[in-house]
């Protein structure tokens, strides 16, 4: 959809934006009331008033009235609601008067009831734990107001002239007119789509230019949800929250996410279990209509059948265990935005990240500052310091060590007594002592100004100011990545005297940079231009003929804790891949420091000269991804996809933002850049390898439990296929009520609703794991006959043995002996019921117990407190119902003691059985795959 295609009051909005990108800067701060120190208290209270809150697309939150609405549209409880009405269409509707039986339709609707009120509470929860996690993570943006001057505040707190300062990494947090920027790049993505970043101005437009163009294309103007790659602004705000043309898009269309593996292969399941449905329903409506004659009961049957074999539970067993492993790794120090995520991590088989503060320490030092030669020399400190001092651009690590190096160094020589009497002398290359006599940071303001500056990007690598000394002289100072200082210098000082930079000195500074690469340091070369001509307005054109003076070197030590993580990944089945924009030499040097084993270095160049087949050949055995572009990180992370595998990508920079949105789990920390923690899936609270070991494992615990419940209730379902095939074609009555099926279901289901706190065996989380319908499938082609099994000899014992005993006779003497013998048959059929509701049962709690782990279950796994609580309270549940005002209504009635013993002995048998065909079948299937 089209920015500019929504809506008469859209278009009013658009227009409104246009008007305000042909005016000048003073004409815009009065037409939005406003101006460039920002807006007063009152003046903000005002603006709220008239333009609304900055939020987009969060409704109030529905009320439980329409929450419980909205568990309808789940097939499985329409199911229900079906089977209720022609429930209460035969017994109550249609049937004689003194006839009329109400219980069924009654039951049915608690069932109904408990089932959406089950629903309705962990879905509460879950959405109660969503909230609660995200306002624990709060994106900001710089505000500048009249009465507080520049402050960070949350989003929802700017309001329509709002003067708002950007620069790179951040979120453009509302549509804004800019009033001043400088070498200001946004990339509109998440707007129009188009990945390349396009370059905004402060300039006015003509009216005609203006109106002949999409609001996207206005130059002046920066869009809510557009992200700053590279320089800086100021702004005014123009639009906020649903006014704005990123929340137009927002509100007309909703958000929609693709799915993901996760929820495909969830889609796959139900789809299974529907499929199953949809065969043996009609199957059984068949066999008992012709068998048994009466076709509005065999309907009634086959509708509870067609219950029994769906998990109506399974969208909350599984929002229960996404849940919880949310809650788990918000324990562990992560937080969740998006709950599938849980199971995403749990199933990562590579995880790539970036190098500086995940394997690093994250406390970069600046260890040396050599001139061209290799020896120690202040000067190039200095002329780093005021490049870092002036930058206005994103502050990073290697900023913040200049300065707090050149700082400790001028602090050191004041305190051993040195003279600073000749203070700061000009920058020029003769300087000897600058840094040890350098002044305060409030001095080095007077003595020094920004006359301007040029960002660090992705694509230059540099970042350049020029500064005015107090003299009226301009000075130019670049540092970056030594190969592209290097292509900008024409001369290279040699103990100051400037020489041309020919071949062989590039080469020797080249050798001399990587030697300390080599060493595991980060090395960045410095340039100076004295005096350049003409630049007042600087630009890229400018970064040339400059003179080479120095390198910095800088160390980020591996963290301790990195070799043992990347260990703990590694024995869990996760690779690990390093994707970085530093130097192949550096991030090489730090995995062999960390105990990870480089099996091949690729660098952006390498990707960028390789089609997509090639570099995911080339992706399978390579560790180090050196220098990389945005693009290229995405590219990685894209054909390791492409090869199957589940990628998880950690990084905190605007520059992860692509590889991020292209994994298929993205991690991020909590102070990383806007862009990333709102591309991110999961946010870690410290950045450690160690946090995001234990979020893997805690994802993999969180899928080996939803795993359990689908594997109990398909096997389980799948062996009452059979049994209620062979019931329906051979016995002459019915072998379960309806109700009493619909009961046994309900039951079973609660018996699951613990899962989600059950224990997990360490195998089953040894590597990762996801969801394979194909060995579901098998796993209940070979588990379920054994349910089956059991169910036909208790059918067997029961009709030829207990309930003649009780009834006193066989069926077939009763049936000859005639209406006489109308309630020795009822006896008998509802001891016949009766006796499979309780032998059903026990054997589906059984199969719980059985089937929830690979081992011997009871001793050498035992499942939690919780599961075994609710299996307690589930089977006494199923014992006094028999005994309870409940058991008319449901057609129950009370087994003697002998026939309950032959039901125990079925059970115990059956476990018994149950016990070696899960073993045997978990056991093959983990060979299997191990050959596969």
């Amino acid at each position: 959809m089209s920015l500019i295609n929504v809506g008469t009051a859209g278009e009013l909005r658009l227009s409104w934006l246009r008007h305000l990108a042909t005016l000048s800067i003073d004409q815009a701060f009065d037409e939005l009331k406003s101006h460039e120190a920002g807006l007063g208290p009152e003046e903000v209270e005002e603006s709220r008033a008239e333009w609304g809150t900055n939020v987009v697309g969060a409704p109030d939150r529905p009320s439980v009235f329409s929450r419980l609405l909205s568990v309808f549209s789940d097939p499985f409880t329409d199911i229900l609601v079906v089977l209720a009405i022609v429930s209460f269409v035969t017994d109550v509707a249609f049937a004689q008067p003194g006839q009329r039986d109400p219980s069924t339709t009654l039951i049915i609707l608690v069932m109904v009831g408990i089932s959406v009120l089950m629903r309705e509470v962990q879905e509460r929860r879950s959405a109660n734990a969503a909230e609660a996690l995200a306002r624990s993570i709060q994106t900001t943006c710089c505000v500048e107001r009249a009465d507080a001057g520049r402050a960070e505040l949350p989003l929802d707190q700017v309001v329509v002239g709002d003067v708002i300062h950007l620069r790179a990494g951040d979120i453009v947090p509302a549509d804004v007119r800019l009033t001043h920027a400088r070498d200001l790049f946004v990339s509109q993505a998440s707007l129009t789509g188009e990945s390349a970043p396009v370059e905004r101005c402060a300039a006015a437009l003509d009216e005609c230019a203006a109106a002949s163009r999409e609001v996207t294309d206005l130059p002046n103007v920066a869009l809510m949800g557009s992200t700053v790659i590279s320089g800086g602004a100021s702004c005014v705000v123009v639009a906020v929250g649903e006014g704005t043309a990123f929340g137009r898009v927002a509100s007309s269309l909703g958000e929609v996410r693709p799915k993901g593996a996760y929820q495909r292969s969830l889609d796959e399941v139900g789809a299974l279990f529907m499929r199953m449905t949809l065969v043996i329903a009609p199957l059984v409506l068949l066999a008992n209509g012709l068998t048994k004659g009466d076709w509005l009961a065999a309907l009634l049957f086959a509708s509870s059948v067609a219950v029994g074999l769906t998990p109506e539970m399974l969208p909350m067993i599984v929002t229960a265990c996404l849940a919880k492993g949310a809650q788990d790794l918000s324990r562990g120090k992560a937080i969740v935005k998006r709950l599938d995520a849980v199971q995403n991590l749990g199933s990562i088989d590579v995880l790539c990240t970036d190098k500086t503060g995940t394997l690093t320490e994250n406390r970069v030092v600046l260890e040396r500052h050599l001139d061209a030669l290799g020896r120690e020399d202040d000067r190039v400190l200095f002329e780093a310091f005021l490049n870092s001092f002036f930058e206005t651009g994103l502050r990073n690590l290697v900023d913040s060590a200049i300065i707090r190096r050149t700082q400790e160094l001028s602090a050191a020589a004041r305190d051993a007594g040195e003279s600073d009497e000749a203070g700061v002398v000009a920058t020029g290359v003769a300087m000897t002592s600058g840094a040890r006599d350098l002044p305060s940071a409030d001095e080095l303001a007077e003595r020094y100004t920004l006359v301007d500056e040029l960002p660090f990007d992705f694509e230059r690598r540099l970042v350049s100011v020029v500064v005015g000394d107090e003299r009226g002289r301009t000075h130019m100072i670049t540092k970056g990545a030594v190969e592209e200082v290097l292509a900008a210098c024409s001369e290279v000082d040699l103990g100051g005297e400037a020489c041309a930079l020919g071949d062989d000195l590039r080469t020797q500074v080249m050798e001399r940079a990587a030697a300390m690469a080599s060493e595991g340091m980060r090395v960045l070369g410095v340039a100076r231009k004295a005096e350049p001509a003409g630049v007042r307005v600087l630009s890229t054109k400018d970064e040339r003929d400059m003179r080479f003076i120095g390198f910095l070197a800088f160390l980020d030590p591996p963290k301790e804790s990195s070799k043992t993580a990347i260990a703990a990944l590694a024995s869990h089945g996760v690779g690990t891949k390093v994707l970085t924009g530093d130097s192949a030499r550096v991030a090489v040097h730090v995995c062999r420091a960390i105990g990870l084993d480089v099996g091949g270095v690729l660098e952006g160049s390498d990707v960028e000269a390789m089609d997509d087949a090639r570099l995911a050949q080339a992706a399978e055995d390579v560790t180090v991804f050196a220098k990389l572009a945005p693009d290229q990180k995405a590219r990685v992370v894209a054909a390791l996809r492409a090869n199957g595998h589940v990628v998880g990508y950690m990084g905190d920079g605007v520059n992860d933002a692509p590889a991020m949105r292209q994994s298929d789990c993205g991690i991020s920390v909590e102070g990383a850049t806007d862009v990333a923690r709102e591309t991110a899936d999961i946010i870690l609270l410290e950045k450690d390898l160690m946090v995001l070991e234990r979020g893997i494992m805690a994802g993999r615990h969180t899928f080996a439990n939803m795993e359990k419940y689908v594997r109990i209730a398909a096997s389980s379902n799948f062996g009452n296929v059979f049994s209620v095939l062979a019931a329906s074609l051979f016995l002459p009555f019915l072998p379960m009520r309806a109700t009493q099926m619909l009961l046994l279901n309900l039951l079973s289901d609660i018996a699951c609703t613990a899962i989600p706190w059950d224990n997990v065996d360490e195998e089953s989380v040894a590597a990762p794991n996801g969801w394979d319908v194909g060995s579901l499938g098998g796993y209940m082609r070979r588990i379920g006959p054994v349910s089956s099994a059991f169910d036909l000899l208790t059918f067997g014992l029961l009709f030829f043995w207990v309930c003649p005993a009780v009834a006193g006779g066989s069926w077939a003497e009763l049936a000859a002996a005639g209406a006489g013998m109308a309630a020795r048959r009822a006896l008998f059929v509802a001891v016949f019921q009766g006796a499979w509701f309780t032998e059903s049962l026990v054997t589906q709690l059984l199969a719980v117990q059985v089937m929830r782990t690979r081992r011997l279950p009871f001793v050498q796994s035992r499942a939690s407190w919780r599961v075994t609580l609710v299996a307690v309270a589930v089977a006494l549940l199923g014992a006094w119902l028999p005994l309870s005002p409940l058991a008319e209504p449901l057609d129950f009635v009370a087994l003697p003691a002998w026939g309950l013993g032959v039901v125990a002995v079925v059970c115990v048998a059956y476990a018994l059985a149950a016990m070696v065909a899960n073993r045997l079948v978990l056991v093959r299937g983990v060979r299997g795959s191990a050959r596969g």
